[in-house]
């Protein structure tokens, strides 16, 4: 409790609600523009953290993150066209109902629905994070290198589509890691300039991977017109919010827990909260045609999943989804390492992102109920505004982080890679989360190879490693059995 009050103190002062409120405005304006991720809104912010204090810098970025999620659905009501991937369930309840002269009433299910989705996830976060971080006190070099790769072993579900380009991808970012000074024995490893003395910058290369490269699919594709619903009709009664209570406790239930497993998140929850939502309905004949738990399932879901992603990576250091690796990444720039001696060695971070995990849920609230009409205006700015702000912020943020142009170089050249992988369809974020895990990996293997004088048997002798081992292999093979199944249910369809 001593803590807790302690993360609402950091959180009350003048620059962090000053930095809550930017976050949430920004996040909703990046939310609603589609194309624009939760990653890449997360990866536009970083650079203007970095001559900040960290508590101001984390209430900013987990306040950009929540509202993101929350704009979101505010294009796919009004536009047919998702703010989001997460968004994207939400597109097929919400624009019918809105085109029926009932987009009022639809935004106010979408809106309390991720109200409901973040407000419990919140609780829960607090709750699991902290047990989980008890428990991971025990934890050592074997236990982190398990970890570590556990973490890699949810390429599966991020290139669940290519297997092969997904594990292409994880093996060039496990090689990006090496380069600079070796973590154990200080030598010097593909080093060409005194630059790349500590590895390849990882908040730049993040830019260039996923902001930038967006802006080379703006400029290189044609915009599609497409026309603004009018915000109409009645608002949601509260019988009719009422009435969804089944979907709302399903939605948060499922976001939540498969928030905890990395590389789920809020896209996949979205769609099996949808796919429940229907299943529990009586009338599931009226889904895709405006149904209100259409709507308030899967936007529920998502925004629970994008809060318990940062269980993990609060707990274990382990990123629970790519927008959350980027978190880290935010975390390390600052100097801080997340994983269970956070709680110990700076416990203001976790129980600051606590404390604004619960007062953000109203503020994002009133912001959408009452600023929909005006930030869904922005969804119609042609790409030829947006696409030279955002390369304009890139250039500046990265500069910033190392006050030298390398920092840009290496933006613009993984914003090149980032475009040109978006093209054949290789994934990033398999890549992104080895840039993550990749030294924690190596360093902490070697560690436990200088315990055990270069034995294996280390990583079977602790009950500890043992689970994190079988939990591995079941994350790793979890997409091939779920794509099996559904091969087998469609062939026994026909």
């Amino acid at each position: 409790m001593e803590h807790m009050m302690m993360g609402f103190s950091l959180l009350f002062t003048f620059e962090s609600l000053l930095m809550m409120v930017i976050g949430c405005v920004m996040g909703y304006l990046l939310g609603v523009m589609p194309g624009i991720s939760a990653t890449i809104a997360l990866a536009l912010f970083i650079p203007f953290t970095f001559n900040m204090d960290v508590i101001p810098a984390i209430v900013l970025l987990i306040c950009v993150y929540s509202a993101q999620n929350f704009g979101g659905g505010i294009t796919s009501i009004l536009l047919n066209t998702p703010g989001s991937p997460s968004a994207a369930a939400a597109v097929l309840d919400g624009y019918p109902l809105a085109k029926k002269g009932q987009a009022k009433k639809a935004l106010g299910m979408q809106i309390w629905a991720s109200g409901v989705g973040e407000a419990s996830s919140a609780i829960l976060l607090i709750v699991f994070s902290l047990s989980l971080a008890t428990f991971a006190l025990r934890f050592g070099p074997p236990e982190f290198f398990l970890l570590a790769l556990m973490g890699l072993s949810v390429v599966a579900g991020l290139a669940a589509d290519n297997m092969v380009k997904g594990l292409i991808m994880a093996v060039i970012g496990m090689f990006l890691t090496t380069i600079g000074m070796d973590p154990i024995g200080g030598a010097f490893r593909y080093v060409a300039s005194f630059y790349f003395l500590e590895g390849i910058p990882f908040i730049p290369a993040l830019i260039g991977l996923f902001a930038i490269s967006e802006v080379f699919v703006m400029i290189t594709e044609k915009a599609e017109g497409k026309q603004l619903v009018e915000i109409s009709g009645e608002g949601l009664t509260f019988e009719e919010f009422k009435s969804c209570k089944g979907p709302l406790t399903m939605g948060a239930g499922v976001g939540f827990l498969l928030g905890l497993v990395p590389a789920a998140g809020p896209n996949i929850a979205s769609w099996i909260a949808y796919s429940e939502a229907k299943r529990m309905s009586k009338n599931p004949e009226n889904f895709g045609k405006g149904e209100l738990a259409g709507i308030a399932a899967p936007e529920t879901a998502n925004n629970a999943a994008a809060t318990g992603s940062l269980v993990p990576t609060l707990a274990l250091g382990i990123p629970g989804s790519p927008p959350a690796a980027v978190l880290l990444g935010a975390l390390s720039l600052h100097g801080i390492a997340a994983g269970p001696l956070l709680f110990e060695r700076n416990p203001e971070i976790p129980f600051t992102v606590f404390a604004v995990s619960l007062v953000i849920v109203p503020v994002l609230m009133a912001i959408g109920l009452f600023g929909a009409r005006y930030f869904s205006l922005v969804s119609k700015a042609p790409k030829t505004v947006i696409a030279p702000l955002i390369l304009a912020t890139c250039t500046v943020g990265s500069f910033a982080i190392g006050g030298t142009m390398f920092g840009v170089w290496v933006a613009y050249i993984f914003g090149v890679i980032g475009y040109i992988l978006k093209r054949f369809n290789f994934p990033a974020p398999p890549l992104v989360l080895a840039l993550v895990l990749g030294r924690l990996a190596e360093s902490n293997f070697r560690r436990s190879m200088l315990m055990s004088r270069g034995s294996l048997t280390i990583f079977f002798e602790r009950p500890i490693t043992v689970v994190i081992m079988i939990l591995t292999v079941f994350m790793f093979a979890y997409p091939f059995i779920q794509s099996y199944i559904k091969k087998k249910k469609a062939a026994a369809g026909k």
